[in-house]
């Protein structure tokens, strides 16, 4: 079976999780481990734990639809004014198998199960990592630590790290990313979901090693953290950070890239990739996840790779 390896956080990757998760295939979610607002902010500020929030959005993303009453308890997030309010259930229940087994890998494996998942989900390291940033600020330079920061930041980010700088992959992480068939970037926060996974040196270099074709999924539009970055300026800093990384397809269901592929061809072509452009908005910023399924099967089925559509 065609061996899948999707890379991302937060919402982003749940998306293209789902559009995954519907195709016949062996998939595997590898997910940052820098959140550090709400919930998993909280958590991570008291105990020496992985932030539990994107990788419960990957397992929600993937779990069997059989088992949707128990995908309902691990997205129910607790309301009121006390010490629970803004908690979602499955960080909670995250956060006390991470205590209960010495390898957070096998906690999610644990986790999984529960869901029935149709997909093996993986930290991107071992250890908690903080983004650090570099931030244009007037004639000079500010930096800034934390996930969250960054995200809502009002400077245009100039340069990336993470913390703490000597920060290694999983194990099972760098095993499934040599095996893979695909690797599969975005859509999802670019600085703060996507670009993190090359910034750790040893799965950077597992990435650019293994004999997988790779595909760069876009955003719908601009966040936060890139505002003002065009569609071909995302593919620009992504490749200011993948020393040694091919890709080979860049997927764009932006409207301005519909209308004018120019430019973000040229960015594709920097990458040595072939730009596919089509309508993949359910809105404005959110992909529809059956017409993206679509456009990942057809690439998938290009390389005579998916012989079979998928449930």
């Amino acid at each position: 079976m065609l061996k899948v390896v999707a890379f991302g956080g937060g919402r982003g990757l749940s998306a293209s999780l789902r559009a995954l998760a519907r195709l016949d295939i062996d998939l595997t979610a590898v997910v940052t481990v820098a959140d550090d607002g709400g919930s998993s902010g909280a958590i991570r500020s008291t105990r020496p734990l992985l932030p539990p929030g994107d990788l419960r959005k990957a397992l929600v993303a993937t779990a069997d639809p059989d088992r949707s009453e128990v995908a309902a308890l691990f997205a129910h997030r607790f309301g009121g004014d006390d010490f629970l309010t803004g908690h979602p259930v499955g960080n909670l229940i995250l956060t006390s198998l991470l205590e209960r087994h010495s390898n957070p890998v096998e906690a999610l494996d644990t986790a999984a199960r529960l869901l029935g998942c149709r997909a093996r989900v993986l930290p991107m390291s071992g250890t908690p990592l903080d983004i650090e940033a570099d931030l244009a600020e007037g004639d000079g330079t500010r930096t800034i630590v934390g996930q969250h920061d960054v995200a809502v930041s009002d400077g245009k980010v100039l340069d990336l790290r993470l913390r703490p700088s000597g920060a290694t992959a999983s194990p099972e992480t760098l095993a499934a990313v040599a095996e893979a068939d695909w690797h599969v970037f975005g859509p999802g926060s670019w600085y703060t979901s996507v670009i993190p996974h090359l910034l750790l040196p040893d799965l950077r270099e597992a990435v650019a090693a293994a004999d997988a074709r790779r595909i760069v999924v876009l955003n719908l539009s601009e966040e936060k953290e890139t505002d003002g970055l065009t569609p071909a300026g995302h593919i620009d800093t992504l490749r200011r950070y993948a020393e040694g990384v091919r890709f080979h397809y860049v997927v764009s269901g932006d409207a301005r890239t519909l209308a004018d592929p120019g430019s973000l061809n040229s960015a594709a072509q920097s990458l040595e990739a072939r730009l596919v452009a089509a309508d993949l908005a359910a809105d404005g910023v959110t992909h529809d996840v059956g017409a993206l399924a679509a456009a990942l099967q057809r690439l998938l089925r290009e390389e005579g790779l998916l012989v079979e559509d998928g449930g």
